[in-house]
């Protein structure tokens, strides 16, 4: 669009507003927290005009079939002329004869950040952003089509991002009558001028009182990171701490020091919503989403200009009136992870990943990373809202708050100061530090010279003469994050960077952080195992040092099956009776012994997954107190063709040993009907795995559609004994046919992996003449594979006869289908 120095010069001349009620144009504040919305338009054509705020005008495209759900639909938004912010709260009728006449109904409003730099993405004809509203929610895109010859408008593309909001119904956002997010009307009522309804309020309905703030818990400076799986470590996040209170009222965010930053962290409106509670206490930090230099600045440069944040949720203090501040950490965590567990990935709410144990490891993954260092807390450790020994921090850097005292002139033109000056309390005095003279850009010098306020003498003791005489002082309450080399002899700091003010933290409260001194391993295959003597499974007397050295001896067996495809680990660092829970990402800190490959998800971001490639992949995981291995069943190769195909046969509680058995048989026999041979696998638990290697010939969405059919046919065809849904209630005296494990990121235990269950028992390939006389799927134990690896592996024969889902197969089962 050609540039006025109006921008609202074009609405306000093709508007007669003595005939309609739409606002006039005026340019309104420039705002960080900026409105989103989309008014349904039935004028000569019924279309969306979808509006974005920005720089005190609302930016404007007709989307003529309406904005879709399916990110693989890209919906024709033309640009058109920009609108005043009054307007976001226009609905009603424009008169025939007048631009846009028809009925105009407010569709859908909410805020909105974005995701890049926006001025340029409107430049280069690619925006992305994401949207806080009642329908829309979550990442979109606006794309501008290359323009033909002599074509005056722009057309754009709007486009849903794949994430957890994205739907595959095209039109689930524009069939059916939709009524006003404002009045509660449809069209027609709009358009009879019938009286507006009240309407419920779109947020939570939370009946319990919000939690008061309370003080959080800090860490305790230290040099090393501690050892042993008495601990788990996080990354230290370059951010504003924050306490997210959730209740009756709605979400209010809180800094360290008690104060209400809710507006300032706008970009995490309705982060909160999605969360099953009436009320909680979430510790977290919040970071920018994007990320350029350093991750503190970004953050100040993300507040400034209104872009998208995250809030990584670290501990949960209490819910539902529940205080867990007793519990321990680990009790915690799990709490909170299952609080979040159905939150949409990739928003701007998100739990924070840990590992458990490896300390010196995870530090040092940490620091090559880029981190500012780690968190490491006590897993069997209250919450204390003071600085304790039980949470510790490991800094790859130094770094540290200061006082801002004053400064030294600078003798160049236009630049307001050469360097700061620092200081920090020593007992009840504040005494100097040194200076800071690089770190700042001429935006966040101007910043800091129209923050200091000028005072006739020094507030601070010990400045040296040569400095002092020189110096201008200002008002000691400016507190600045400085990052340096080292203190000299004198007690200055040395080669300091300035990374930013912080604005959570009071001058007060700012003293010299020194670090605290920290104060029967064994070892399998070249791998250390620490507390190799720690109970992990206390019933049958099995040791840490007992899970390393079974991974040692079915190793090569696991390897040869279910060697390089991604895992999901499922970890027990304490032993089986405490809080375990699944990993499937490269957190930071899993040993160099486990490989990684880099996985597009749902949500089109890219994680580091995990896979074993030899025996000591398998031991180092046992160390960081992995049990179980459950395998993807597909091959890092070749991630998008499937090589295994598996049915998890789940009984009902009420159900014997001899249905599971009997049930197992049955699947094997309609399977060879179809002309494909499988093999079995008691899974260690209650139930049976039936299953056959694949050729790659098939992508994901075949092999998961053929397993989900076959498993609907054994129902159909016996309803009584089996059910292909997951529900508990319709599994009620029945054996699911679990064919979910056979889609895109789902995982089956691998064979010879232990279970954390009582006993120690393995899952264990059988051979079908095995499985008739077998008493229970858990019959083996870590104790049975030595004598049980003297025999050949029943599933080699498995692995070895590749099959093919052909036409003729799926044919045969579709005819199935018919009967």
């Amino acid at each position: 669009m050609a540039k006025h120095p109006d921008p609202l010069a074009n609405y306000n001349q093709m508007r007669d507003f003595s005939r309609t009620k739409e606002p006039h144009g005026r340019v309104g504040e420039a705002r960080t927290k900026r409105r989103f919305l989309v008014q349904k338009h039935a004028a000569s054509r019924l279309h969306y005009d979808f509006r974005l705020e920005w720089n005190g005008v609302l930016l404007s495209w007709a989307v003529t079939k309406g904005p879709s759900p399916d990110p693989g639909e890209k919906r024709l938004a033309v640009r058109t002329e920009d609108h005043p912010l009054d307007y976001g709260d226009f609905e009603g009728i424009i008169p025939k004869g007048e631009y846009g006449g028809g009925t105009v109904m407010l569709w859908d409003t909410g805020g909105w950040v974005p995701q890049e730099d926006f001025e340029k993405g409107l430049a280069d004809g690619k925006l992305k952003f994401t949207l806080q509203g009642q329908r829309m929610k979550g990442g979109w895109a606006l794309v501008r089509m290359r323009g033909k010859s002599g074509e005056k408008r722009e057309n754009w593309l709007l486009i849903k991002e794949r994430d957890d909001y994205a739907a595959s119904d095209p039109d689930g956002f524009t069939k059916g009558n939709a009524v006003s997010v404002k009045t509660g009307r449809t069209m027609s009522q709009i358009a009879d001028d019938t009286p507006a309804k009240a309407l419920p309020d779109p947020a939570p309905n939370r009946s319990r009182k919000r939690p008061a703030f309370v003080k959080p818990q800090l860490a305790t400076l230290v040099t090393e990171a501690p050892e042993g799986d008495d601990w788990l470590h996080e990354t230290k996040f370059d951010g504003y701490r924050c306490l997210a209170a959730l209740g009756k009222g709605g979400t209010r965010l809180y800094t360290r020091s008690g104060k209400d930053w809710t507006d300032r962290f706008h970009a995490l409106d309705g982060a909160f919503d999605p969360l099953p509670c009436d009320a909680a206490l979430i510790d977290g930090e919040v970071m920018a989403a994007r990320i350029r230099g350093s991750a503190f600045s970004s953050l100040q440069k993300a507040l400034k200009e209104g872009n998208a944040l995250i809030f990584f949720a670290f501990d949960l203090l209490c819910i539902d009136g529940d205080d867990l501040r007793k519990k321990p950490q680990t009790e915690r965590r799990e709490r909170l992870a299952r609080l979040l567990s159905g939150v949409p990935s990739g928003g701007g709410l998100r739990l924070s990943e840990h590992i458990v144990g490896n300390g010196a490891e995870v530090f040092a993954n940490a620091c090559k990373a880029g981190a500012e260092g780690i968190i490491s807390k006590r897993i069997d450790a209250p919450y204390r809202g003071t600085r304790s020994k039980a949470w510790r921090k490991v800094k790859c850097t130094r770094r540290q708050e200061f006082v801002i005292v004053g400064y030294s002139p600078s003798d160049k033109a236009g630049r307001p100061f050469a360097s700061l000056l620092l200081a920090s309390h020593e007992g009840d005095a504040l005494r100097y530090k040194g200076r800071v003279g690089t770190g700042f850009s001429d935006a966040v010098m101007t910043q800091m010279a129209q923050a200091m306020t000028a005072r006739k003498t020094s507030p601070c003791d010990g400045v040296p003469d040569d400095i002092a005489q020189d110096a201008k002082w200002v008002r000691a309450d400016l507190v600045a994050e400085v990052e340096f080399t080292e203190f000299t002899g004198d007690g200055y700091v040395r080669h300091a960077s300035f990374l930013g003010l912080r604005e959570d933290k009071t001058a007060g409260d700012v003293r010299l952080e020194e670090p605290m001194e920290n104060g029967s391993d064994t070892t399998v295959q070249g791998i250390r195992i620490s507390n190799a003597d720690r109970p992990v499974f206390p019933d049958a007397g099995c040791t840490k040092g007992d899970v390393a050295r079974h991974y040692a001896r079915v190793g090569a067996r696991l390897i040869a099956l279910a060697g390089h495809r991604p895992l999901s680990l499922y970890r027990c660092p304490s032993g089986i009776d405490d809080p375990c829970f699944f990993q499937k990402h490269d957190g930071g800190g899993m040993p160099g012994a486990l490989s990684r490959v880099s996985i597009e998800e749902s949500d089109g971001d890219s994680a580091d997954y995990l896979y074993a490639t030899r025996p000591e992949s398998l031991i180092a995981a046992a160390q960081m107190g992995s049990i179980e291995f459950h395998i993807w069943g597909a091959r890092t190769d070749r991630l998008e063709r499937p090589d295994r195909l598996v049915f998890d046969l789940d009984p009902d509680e009420g159900l014997d040993w001899t249905d599971v058995q009997a049930a197992a048989f049955d699947v094997r026999d309609a399977l060879a009907d179809l002309g494909l041979q499988s093999g079995a696998i008691v899974t260690g638990g209650k139930g049976v795995h039936v299953w056959l290697a694949l050729r790659r010939t098939r992508g994901w969405d075949t092999v998961k559609l053929f397993a989900k059919t076959f498993a609907n046919v054994m129902a159909a065809r016996d309803p009584d004994r089996y059910t292909a849904t997951m529900s508990k209630s319709k599994r009620k005296g029945r054996v699911f046919i679990d064919w979910l494990r056979n889609e895109r990121g789902a995982t089956a235990i691998a064979p010879y992996s232990l279970r954390a269950r009582p006993g120690a028992p393995v899952a264990v390939p059988v051979t079908w003449d095995e499985l008739k006389e077998l008493d229970s799927a858990n019959q083996f134990s870590m104790s049975d594979m030595a004598a049980r690896l003297k025999a050949d592996c029943p599933a080699d024969q498995v692995q070895d006869n590749l099959q093919t889902l052909s036409d003729n197969v799926i044919d045969a089962l579709q005819s199935l289908t018919e009967e």
